[in-house]
């Protein structure tokens, strides 16, 4: 780092801030520290840096699933804003298994991150005991929860799903199924099914559980799901699918079978992926601020980090029914 700092004419302290503080010093003087450290190939230790100062300058995410296209906008976001501060991202896959996220957690702790953000809202006893104990700032993403381990940024998952029941009702649909991912260790496919009944009380439909199905969140998954029920219920006139997959999957078996969409079934999706506007019919879906959830997240890393006080926060973002031809 000396021979860093000589050769762009500034201090060693200089060149050690550019590096871990970007943002605290000037445009300029950024430039001249990173030309030479281009130019000499220096890699700044990073692990006996963390050993100093306790923390790293990295920060841990952890999702349900690196394949699933969802999380690329928030992932991006987070990188992103990190980045312009001097911090960078590691990425986990937590299988949708509670013992692998806390395995994951586990392990970033180890490597000193300075912060987590974390899809899941509900826990392991160990995870939320590790999170706690550690002092790191912790973000999750996934849900609203009543009690966040520390700060939460995301939208109600209880109340998209309630407004899009109540959407397909206004539109003239009385039976309504309703297919969500599996319930076990996820407390937003717990949410999103509260979130239909509620809507059915509202309107005052019987709230009958065989209306409601779990599926893995894939095409032949969706296409199955409609057809038990419509093989269950001949009389259900809309769909409801907590997920884009899912929802063209049935859109597809829909197709096969000579099925007007939506005039013999209507179908409603999550997310408002490119799939879904491409799809013929196009298909009607709950949009989520999911780039929005990823930057608002790590702006308050960043601030905590820089010294904003530690106080439990929540940030509804809020969602978005996006009407098209398949109701």
């Amino acid at each position: 780092m000396r021979d860093i700092a000589r050769h762009a004419g500034v201090s060693p302290m200089t060149v050690s801030r550019a590096l871990r503080e970007p943002a605290a010093v000037s445009e300029k003087m950024r430039a001249k520290v990173d030309a030479a450290v281009r130019e000499f190939g220096y890699l700044p230790n990073r692990i006996a840096g963390s050993l100093s100062s306790s923390r790293s300058n990295v920060v841990g995410l952890i999702v349900p699933g690196i394949r699933n296209s969802l999380y690329a906008g928030m992932i991006q976001a987070v990188s992103e804003v990190l980045r312009a501060n001097g911090m960078h991202l590691m990425i986990a896959n937590s299988g949708h298994s509670l013992e692998d996220e806390e395995a994951a957690v586990a392990a970033f702790l180890g490597q000193r991150v300075c912060g987590l953000v974390l899809h899941n809202t509900t826990h392991s006893k160990r995870t939320r005991e590790m999170l706690e104990r550690s002092g790191v700032p912790v973000i999750e993403t996934g849900n609203l929860p009543d009690d966040p381990i520390d700060m939460a940024v995301s939208y109600s998952n209880f109340e998209a799903t309630r407004a899009m029941t109540l959407h397909l009702a206004r539109l003239g649909h009385r039976k309504i199924g309703f297919v969500t991912l599996p319930l076990r260790d996820n407390d937003r496919s717990e949410e999103r099914r509260r979130g239909y009944f509620a809507a059915l009380r509202e309107l005052g439909l019987p709230a009958d559980d065989s209306l409601v199905l779990e599926a893995a969140g894939g095409f032949s998954e969706g296409a199955d799901a409609l057809v038990r029920l419509v093989n269950a219920h001949p009389d259900l006139d809309a769909g409801f699918f907590a997920g884009e997959v899912l929802a063209v999957g049935a859109l597809f078996e829909c197709q096969r079978r000579g099925w007007d969409v939506p005039g013999r079934i209507a179908i409603a999706s999550y997310d408002d992926v490119d799939l879904l506007k491409h799809a013929v019919p196009s298909v009607t879906t709950l949009r989520i601020p999911r780039q929005e959830i990823g930057r608002r997240s790590a702006e308050l890393l960043v601030q905590r980090l820089q010294g904003a006080p530690a106080e439990r926060v929540k940030v509804d973002l809020g969602f978005e029914i996006v009407q098209r031809e398949s109701t």
